[in-house]
């Protein structure tokens, strides 16, 4: 098995195990549908690679990883919701099999078992928190106080999506015993590379075919969203520039953490590509 392969195995065996161990039955089948349904795990990915660049065990970050899937995973079901989305990683969205109000409470549960897994850390529990308060202020914006410039959308895009990156790398720099400047460090390279997904992300919606994306696109215009390509004049490849931007800023900031494992860092260096590359 490829390393990064391994990596994913492990927060993958965990994840179901959490998953399995929801009760009762019936939301249990939920949370599996919610959390197991496809996914690229990349934002576990990063916790346990942001640990083992610094000198950390891959083992001792896979629980807060998994807790950031949870908590990434919960946010899904409720911008389905809102978006009215019927599919998710190229399946029913969790409100289409079962609900609004079971979906709801799907995301409870997700929300549940996550912060048990960073609950024995006080440390983890308020990078998560300090997350989870950015991410519902970008929710509210989106909703509320739509941007209108491409500054207010970057602010948003760094709530929404670059929070929640953000906590995944500094769990994993806490897993391994990181100082204040290298948790900091970490958690900015995360952030950008979060805000470089987003708006690849914005771009895929414009230009995808739903086949391909795995999910409905053409959205954010039929749902006056806030993307970038909506907010402003930008065309998807001035789009791309700015997520090539953010990607080349995460790198630099990855460039100042003392490395232990060179491989780990390489790793986080390709994924900073990767999300500017992504077809899906």
């Amino acid at each position: 098995m490829e390393p990064l392969e391994r990596r994913r195995a492990l927060i993958e065996e965990r994840l179901v195990e959490v998953v399995d161990g929801v009760e009762p039955d019936r939301l249990r089948d939920e949370v599996r549908h919610a959390a197991l349904s496809g996914g690229k795990r990349v934002r576990p990915t990063v916790t346990v690679l942001a640990c083992e660049t610094v000198g950390g065990d891959a083992e001792d970050a896979v629980d807060f990883g998994v807790g950031v899937e949870l908590v990434h995973s919960a946010s899904l079901v409720i911008d389905d919701i809102i978006d009215r989305s019927e599919l998710r990683r190229g399946t029913a969205s969790a409100w289409t099999a079962y609900g609004h109000g079971p979906a709801i409470v799907t995301s409870d549960g997700l929300l549940g078992e996550a912060f048990a897994l960073f609950s024995a850390d006080p440390a983890a529990m308020q990078v998560v928190a300090e997350a989870m308060v950015e991410l519902g202020v970008g929710e509210a914006t989106e909703l509320t106080a739509r941007p209108t410039t491409e500054t207010e959308y970057m602010t948003l895009a760094r709530r929404k999506t670059g929070a929640l990156f953000r906590a995944a790398a500094e769990l994993g720099a806490i897993a391994a015993g990181s100082d204040g400047f290298t948790v900091e460090a970490l958690g900015e390279y995360a952030e950008r590379v979060g805000v470089a997904f987003q708006i690849r992300d914005d771009v895929l919606d414009a230009v995808a075919e739903p086949e391909t994306l795995g999910k409905p696109t053409g959205h954010d215009a039929e749902m006056d969203r806030p993307s970038l390509v909506q907010v402003t004049e930008l065309s998807p490849a001035e789009a791309n520039v700015r997520a090539r931007a953010e990607a080349d800023r995460a790198i630099e900031a990855l460039e100042t953490v003392d490395v232990a494992d060179p491989a780990a860092r390489e790793y986080l260096l390709e994924l900073a590509e990767f999300v500017v590359e992504r077809e899906r």
